[in-house]
């Protein structure tokens, strides 16, 4: 049965306009982007076979051009348009990181640094420096790599923090692997850092582990 025949409640766009784009699926939410099917495939089908053939949203998102424009209903037209709904995300949190202290609203940390590590194929290393309100100064991605205390060099996050003017800072790393959970080379690093960044009086507020579908917050779990 077409999606216009459903019952209004159900259909994605309705849904999203009654209840918020929250209340919808993963497969609701890319239909609504698909807008149309296939012959005897509705979006919702569609996108539902999508995802299930990259194996979710997250791969879908960080396919190349190549992988992504082979799959059924999909072309550069929809290439180009994903990308560019994901950099305006990309855009909006980091705006509001700039224009906000970043505490008022943590999720915008986690959701601005998922964005942007939680697809990649290695291990990588970024810094957020932050002013007296805690509001963003600088991104940068420092280190590449397995994150241990040979890849690590706090000296260089303390140097980059003096010479920005830093009041605070925050870390993060992901794992490509999917799995947030934090490994004792990461909680190692991590007190190194703070440690090296209190002799200057320059506080580490957190350090994030950002995983497939998870972030974790070390100062949230206390293995700061």
């Amino acid at each position: 049965m077409a999606i216009s025949h459903w019952p209004k409640e159900e259909r994605p766009r309705e849904k999203l306009l009654l209840k918020g784009a929250s209340a919808l699926s993963d497969s609701e939410l890319l239909a609504i982007f698909l807008r149309t099917g296939l012959p005897g495939i509705t979006a919702i089908d569609l996108a539902r076979n999508l995802l299930d053939e990259f194996g979710g949203i997250g791969p879908l998102l960080s396919a190349d051009q190549d992988l992504f424009c082979a799959g059924k209903g999909l072309g550069p037209a929809k290439y180009t348009q994903l990308h560019a709904c994901r950099e305006l995300t990309t855009r909006y949190l980091k705006e509001e990181l700039t224009d906000k202290p970043v505490f008022t609203k943590p999720s915008h940390v986690r959701d601005y640094l998922a964005i942007q590590l939680r697809d990649l194929k290695r291990e990588v290393f970024v810094v957020l420096l932050l002013d007296t309100r805690h509001q963003l100064l600088y991104y940068r991605e420092m280190f590449q790599g397995t994150i241990d205390a040979t890849s690590v060099h706090p000296r260089e996050i303390v140097r980059l923090a003096l010479l920005k003017d830093a009041a605070a800072v925050i870390v993060a790393h992901n794992h490509p692997s999917g799995v947030a959970e934090p490994s004792l080379a990461d909680i190692a690093i991590t007190q190194k850092i703070k440690a090296a960044l209190e002799l200057m009086q320059i506080r580490l507020l957190d350090h994030f582990i950002i995983g497939r579908g998870q972030v974790t917050s070390l100062a949230d779990t206390g293995r700061m």
